[in-house]
């Protein structure tokens, strides 16, 4: 079994990611993903890791989504990551046909979820600082369809099958974010 190291995970993505915006989105993940492991007393380094690599092959496969998920978990899985990684990775995308079915697999895909609901009510702030966001907004816009409409608020949903509602994931995911801020460029 191979479970890279922070440092190792993060010059493995940056070898397939360029686009600033998705490393990212992955690094939101990545401290969103190990706030919910230490939540729920899960392994926070395959938890976090999972997190942060589990869109690396996005400009790969040039956001096929049918692909998508595939090659992250081929090129993972030739290293010897770990099944339960490589399992949350593939049913992240419901392009491939793969069910989430353990907390791990709801997590990942709630967490990379609500990334993109806080980016854009982040971004409609002046400061555009996720330091400067509240939960009551962000519960507010996850009923306004039309704001941020293409983030899935059903998979953001996902959450409740872990046993963490809605309104602690908010926070949980806010303050994980918050505190890679300035790494994530918010």
């Amino acid at each position: 079994m191979w479970l890279p190291d922070r440092a190792e995970a993060e010059e493995l993505l940056r070898t397939y990611v360029k686009q600033e915006n998705l490393v990212r989105h992955m690094i939101a993940t990545e401290a969103i993903m190990r706030a919910l492991a230490k939540k729920l007393g899960e392994d926070e380094e395959l938890w976090g890791i999972t997190g942060l690599l589990h869109d690396m092959d996005l400009e790969l496969v040039s956001n096929d989504l049918g692909r998508h998920a595939l090659e992250t978990v081929r090129i993972l899985s030739e290293k010897g990551y770990p099944d339960a990684g490589l399992q949350a990775i593939l049913t992240h995308n419901s392009e491939t046909g793969e069910k989430c079915t353990e907390p791990f697999h709801f997590a990942l895909s709630a967490a990379e979820t609500i990334t993109g609901l806080i980016v854009a009510c982040t971004l409609v702030y002046p400061s555009k600082r996720v330091g400067d966001e509240k939960p009551k907004s962000i519960r507010k816009r996850m009923k306004e369809k039309r704001f941020a409409a293409n983030v899935d608020r059903d998979c953001i949903r996902l959450i409740e099958h872990v046993g963490i509602s809605l309104d602690d994931f908010i926070n949980l995911s806010l303050d994980a974010m918050k505190g890679v801020g300035p790494e994530i460029g918010l």
